[in-house]
């Protein structure tokens, strides 16, 4: 589904009917400036979703990096510093 354009002359006399629609359709609005795109309005759930999203992407990139780099440890390793108290 391609998101909704918005022109900003129209955000700006009809935010709240606009805001509205946002929350109902949960579906990310462009809003446009002299034709083009100046930027992306989600609703609330949306942009905590892809935040949510974003974080896990960044820890399975951190973890990848630390195992090419060789900052692994053994299942009994990590079960005796849980054992210790320690992360």
């Amino acid at each position: 589904m391609l998101p909704r354009l918005v022109p900003v002359t129209d955000f700006k006399r009809q935010a709240a009917k606009i805001l509205n629609a946002l929350r109902q359709e949960r579906s990310p609005m462009v809003i446009t400036e002299h034709g083009r795109a100046a930027a992306v309005l989600l609703d609330v759930a949306t942009y905590e979703a892809l935040t949510r999203r974003a974080e896990i992407l960044k820890g399975i990139e951190q973890g990848e990096k630390d195992f090419v780099e060789g900052r692994i440890a053994s299942w009994e390793e990590v079960k005796a510093d849980l054992a210790k108290g320690r992360t």
